[in-house]
């Protein structure tokens, strides 16, 4: 049976059926059909399945009673001429004689042509007509939701001028039959979403019942573990009470024999007693009992005795047990809802250098996490890589964990692209899943300070930078005959001044153990002072020829000073006496700067930079690339071993950032919107940021190098 649904929904086919008993009782039993049904079955043609029409499509009924559409008969009639003057039904391949009117002389069928009569009247019966004006068709105005009739509203609606064409009329019964598609389209995707989430919810279930059983066996394998070191105990405890007792036991033991002995001898020795007559014999006997008797005394006594205890309460193990007990593992779970938290790139990514995506958790209600611990998958991919392969080439990521809800992706990216990363809370993508973000080449300085200009504060001629262990920043303003110093992020904190400083002449500074060493070539004097300009010693040399920059290795307390006169770099103890020097003439081209590595290295930079041990042997050169190609201004090392240095080629300056070991190029610094300019001094500074000197801006800039 199909829908008989369809004759209580529709008026029309109760009244089509009835019509139809006095036309056909063969028809009563095929009316409860539902509209498709009844319009595929009755008012299609079954060759070409288009709906009969009144022109092209108009219904033909054949002799075999079959009834197909004028359109198909005029196109069969056409191509079968084989019989002439006949074709064959396409249904049942009875030959059908054409009339002499030809195909279109065909009787029509009656009885189709009356159900679409039928059908076109009750179409028009349906049509939504105006309450007041009862054949006028109702409008429907989609740009604003808006049912009217043109007769009451003078053809226009809601203040709209007539014939306006900026809105969209269609008839009200054709809006009802969209709107009740849409409304159909929307409640099964309803249904559909509704559905997925019904399954979700099913998976996170037997997700949840998984991790449960997990916990459960994870539970009893750790205690399980924790009874049987118990019991291992336990039977380390007996066994040596055990071995206690038979320590004992075996000392109690050969007592007894002993005494069991003594008194055996003691019982032959009285044996016959009585029938001693003579009086020497049983003086000797007496003798011999006496001292058998002092040694029964002395056996008397047990040599060991019974006592064995099992403690516990010696000590604090008892309650350090229960408080162990009590904190010895915990249940975590999370009202993280992965599809509300967010992923956020904490800074721009640049090339080479580590970058952090942070992720921030929220609850159910959108409340912000305030606790770790839960599982976080982070996947990162090249989006070309993607696009052009559809293969994924990984790119490693580290997951930390903050304890307070939130947390830290880090990655290096190998190259400037587009990137994606995938992050997943409960293996459920978080919210706007994936993460699509930039990484540029161009490392641009995070911070800057100072500018060209006569203000007091102003750099004029900055030559040189130092960083103490506290992150303190101190600039040699060698124009100004003072040092700046700023903080970690750049900001202004006092001006040092000091003999040492005099002369516009200085152009090196080191930290020391107690302070701070300048050199100032003009004067050609070491000064070391304190932190505020206070004069701690101060030396010279008679060989300093042209003293250009200054290092402390304050593992030994060395003082290397770089002189391009000499074109060697001088070492001196604390107090100024010299020791030995690195190089001779031309051993180096115009010194530019010196600097002590982690184990106590020497490094000396000119057009390339040439490594020496602590003695000042030679160990290596790096970055050599010829005369002629450029050379370096300023160098530092960081404690993991990583060469910092400014770098000139033909107007052009850049920072690179080397291996000390091999030389091998990590990463460059090109300051692409603010350019270098005579980059001068340079310093490490904490968490992979270092400080440079441009002395052609008369500024200090900060960057991140790794």
């Amino acid at each position: 049976m199909q829908d008989e649904t369809f004759m209580n929904c529709c008026p029309f086919m109760t009244r089509l059926g009835e019509r139809m008993v006095s036309m056909s009782s063969m028809l009563v039993e095929t009316v409860s059909i539902n509209y498709e049904d009844f319009n595929e079955s009755f008012l299609t043609c079954g060759t070409c399945l288009c709906v009969y029409d009144g022109s092209e499509h108009t219904p033909k009924l054949l002799p075999c009673s079959h009834t197909v559409c004028l359109h198909c008969l005029t196109r069969i009639a056409a191509s079968q001429t084989r019989e002439a003057g006949a074709f064959r039904c396409p249904i049942c391949r009875e030959l059908i004689t054409i009339p002499r009117g030809g195909v279109p002389a065909l009787p029509p069928s009656f009885l189709v042509n009356q159900l679409l009569d039928l059908m076109s009247r009750q179409r028009r019966e349906v049509i939504p007509k105006c309450s007041v004006h009862i054949n006028q068709e109702l409008l429907f105005c989609e740009t604003c939701d808006t049912v009217f009739c043109t007769v009451c509203t003078g053809g226009s609606h809601a203040g709209t001028s007539p014939g306006c064409t900026e809105h969209t009329i269609i008839p009200f019964s054709i809006a009802i039959k969209r709107m009740s598609e849409i409304l159909l389209y929307k409640a099964n995707e309803c249904i559909s979403k509704l559905t997925q989430a019904q399954d979700s919810v099913g998976a996170e279930l037997r997700r949840l019942d998984t991790a449960t059983e997990r916990c459960l066996n994870a539970v009893d394998t750790e205690f399980a573990e924790i009874i049987a070191r118990v019991e291992r105990r336990k039977v380390e405890l007996r066994a040596a009470v055990t071995a206690a007792a038979k320590d004992k036991k075996h000392v109690l033991e050969e007592q007894h024999a002993l005494i069991e002995a003594e008194k055996n001898k003691v019982e032959r020795e009285c044996e016959g007693l009585q029938y001693q007559v003579e009086v020497r014999n049983i003086t000797q006997r007496i003798g011999s009992l006496s001292d058998q008797l002092d040694a029964a005394v002395a056996l008397s006594e047990p040599r060991e005795n019974a006592f064995i205890t099992a403690e516990f309460l010696h000590n604090e193990a008892h309650a350090e047990i229960e408080a162990v007990l009590s904190t010895f593992g915990r249940v975590r779970s999370s009202t993280t809802l992965p599809g509300l938290c967010r992923a956020r790139l904490k800074e721009p990514a640049v090339a080479k250098l580590q970058s952090i995506v942070v992720i921030e958790t929220v609850d159910y209600h959108g409340h912000p996490r305030n606790a770790g611990g839960d599982p976080i998958s982070a996947e990162l991919t090249l989006a070309e890589t993607i696009q052009s392969t559809n293969s994924t080439l990984s790119i490693e990521t580290e997951i930390k964990d903050l304890e307070d809800g939130t947390y830290e992706v880090l990655f290096r990216p190998p190259s400037a692209s587009r990137y994606i990363l995938k992050v997943s809370v409960f293996e459920r993508p978080i919210k706007d899943h994936p993460l699509y973000f930039d990484v540029t080449e161009h490392n641009e300085p995070v911070k800057m300070y100072g500018k060209r200009g006569h203000g007091k504060d102003d750099f004029h001629q900055p030559v040189a930078v130092a960083v103490d262990d506290d992150g303190t920043i101190y600039v040699v303003d060698t124009g100004n005959c003072r040092i700046t110093v700023l903080n970690h992020d750049l900001e202004f904190q006092r001006h040092i001044t000091n003999e040492g400083l005099e002369g516009r002449s200085c152009t090196g500074i080191a930290i020391s153990e107690q302070g701070l060493v300048v050199i100032n070539w003009r004067t050609r004097t070491v000064t070391e002072m304190t932190s505020f300009g206070d004069m701690i010693r101060f030396f010279s040399y008679n060989g300093f020829q042209e003293p250009i920059d200054v290092a402390v290795d304050r593992s030994y307390g060395h003082v290397l000073v770089a002189d391009n006169g000499q074109s060697c770099v001088f070492v001196f103890d604390c107090d100024g006496k010299m020791l030995f020097q690195v190089g001779k003439r031309n051993t180096f081209k115009l010194i530019s700067s010196v600097t002590v590595g982690p184990a106590g290295e020497i490094l000396v930079a000119d057009s390339r930079i040439q490594v020496f041990s602590a003695k000042g042997d030679f160990s290596e050169e790096i970055y050599a690339e010829g005369k002629g190609k450029g050379r370096y201004g300023s160098i530092a090392v960081d404690t993991d071993g990583k060469i910092v240095g400014s770098r000139c080629d033909k107007g052009r300056s850049v920072i690179h950032v080397l291996k000390l070991g091999g030389g091998t190029l990590l990463t460059e610094i090109d300051s692409h919107s603010s350019k270098l300019r005579r980059p001068s001094g340079i310093a490490i500074l904490p968490n992979h940021h270092l400080v440079v000197v441009d002395l052609g801006n008369d500024c200090v800039k900060k960057y991140r190098y790794w």
